[in-house]
């Protein structure tokens, strides 16, 4: 009877922790989003996760072992919404609701939920090694997915046609938010969803 009281408490302390690690996880991952990987700071994500400072190494080895987690977690994230926006359009549809959802008003203004690449594609190349090899397989992913939408699925051309659509659904939402008129930053994502949609309308 006593073992297995001291299993059951041994399991309710391990469920704990990963439910603790998970918030930490998810705190952090809209946090380099909206601050970037330099403008997060462990005290910062433990205060806003309900935690105390000290807690945090019973967690991670490190603050870059952290972000990693974090990068790998906003590339889930965004992953499973484009994957959700093709699972819930009909086929012939797919390549423009993933363009209009990428380039529009409501993904360029919450930048803490919404795609990685265009929040901290000018940081990752100075990241720990974990946290660019999570971002690459992260582009890659995304490259594969936006091929299979394409008309052309399959043949030669489909793979380039998907390397620069995907390098300016990101590039384009990078210069929408970082310009301070509004009027511009409209055109920027129109002008892109224009040239990229399959209908050129």
């Amino acid at each position: 009877m006593m073992h297995v009281m001291r299993k059951e408490k041994t399991s309710a302390r391990a469920a704990a922790k990963d439910a603790t690690h998970e918030r930490i996880v998810s705190v952090a991952a809209r946090a380099i989003r909206r601050s970037g990987y330099d403008g997060t700071g462990v005290a910062d994500i433990m205060k806003e996760a309900g935690l105390t400072h000290g807690a945090f190494y019973a967690h991670f080895a490190s603050r870059e072992a952290m972000l990693a987690e974090a990068a790998g977690r906003a590339c889930a994230e965004s992953a499973s919404a484009a994957a959700q926006v093709v699972a819930t359009t009909p086929t012939d549809k797919a390549l423009a609701s993933m363009l209009g959802a990428y380039l529009s008003k409501e993904h360029l203004e919450h930048i803490d939920v919404g795609c990685p690449l265009a929040a901290l594609g000018c940081e990752t190349s100075r990241q720990v090694p974990e946290v660019r090899r999570v971002t690459t397989l992260h582009i890659k992913e995304m490259i594969d997915l936006m091929a299979r939408q394409l008309p052309d699925w399959g043949q030669p051309g489909a793979h380039e046609r998907a390397l620069v659509t995907i390098s300016t659904m990101v590039g384009a939402l990078l210069l929408a938010r970082a310009v301070d008129e509004p009027a511009l930053s409209d055109a920027l994502r129109q002008a892109a969803l224009k040239h990229l949609s399959p209908t050129g309308s």
